[in-house]
């Protein structure tokens, strides 16, 4: 990493589009506040998914909006910044669109990495560790081509609309998130399973919208970076130790 360009910054569940347009495009324009701001000494940035509440790529259509903050990643990236977009549970249906346009590069699943010798295991966390069978069933047909193709096959008026109320009445249906305990936190339990294979020094995830700092041995801390919506909590990794902060516009 470059000296002025020191910093690993991680950002995740932001739900744009979420609960409406005025409210999301406030939270739209505090979030690219934020990327502007750590663009000065940022190695890379990466978004753990969520970014925006529903998306979908037809061939020719994406859906309306967000131009502010698809515009700051594609500043980034031209800039050389990288910019990393995992996939998460509520646009999984992210594919060329979002590379060839803003220059991020886009994940899914789980990233294994290695920064100024710290070893870290990135992901969204949606479908890790025990439970959740309901869930991770329902994510396998929506992450099937099938799926894709069939949805594809619906007018986006219909299609974006619909999805769109069904992620919103899901997100009030589910509750303000809070801490389950060490024995039932998933991402938890699924971290300290990959310790016993496999040293990592920090776990970096998003999905559970809780700001969470969490050691699972002397050498191995859990991480959850919270969200945008209620916490505007980020990581950063300064080169020698991870650390959570709030965005001082909130």
């Amino acid at each position: 990493m470059q000296e002025n360009k020191k910093n690993i910054y991680f950002a995740s569940d932001v739900h744009l589009g979420l609960p409406d347009f005025k409210k999301s495009l406030e939270r739209e324009k505090l979030f690219v506040s934020w990327l502007d701001e750590i663009k000065n000494d940022a190695a890379a940035i990466y978004l753990l998914g969520d970014i925006f509440d529903f998306w979908f790529e037809y061939r020719n259509v994406v859906p309306r909006g967000f131009t502010r903050v698809l515009g700051k990643i594609a500043e980034l990236t031209d800039i050389g910044i990288p910019v990393h977009f995992f996939r998460g549970n509520h646009d999984m249906w992210a594919f060329d669109y979002l590379p060839q346009e803003t220059g991020c590069i886009l994940h899914d699943g789980i990233l294994k990495i290695e920064f100024n010798g710290k070893k870290f295991y990135i992901a969204h966390g949606d479908g890790l560790g025990p439970g959740d069978y309901k869930y991770k069933f329902l994510r396998l047909i929506f992450k099937s081509s099938i799926s894709h193709w069939l949805f594809a096959r619906i007018h986006p008026n219909f299609g974006v609309g619909f999805a769109n109320s069904w992620s919103h009445k899901s997100r009030k249906l589910q509750g303000a998130p809070s801490f389950h305990g060490e024995d039932k936190e998933w991402l938890i339990l699924h971290a300290k399973n990959i310790l016993k294979k496999e040293h990592f020094d920090y776990f970096i995830f998003g999905h559970r919208h809780i700001v969470l700092e969490f050691p699972l041995s002397e050498k191995s801390t859990y991480f959850n970076l919270g969200d945008w919506i209620n916490n505007f909590t980020y990581g950063v990794f300064d080169g020698e130790k991870m650390m959570l902060k709030k965005f001082r516009g909130k």
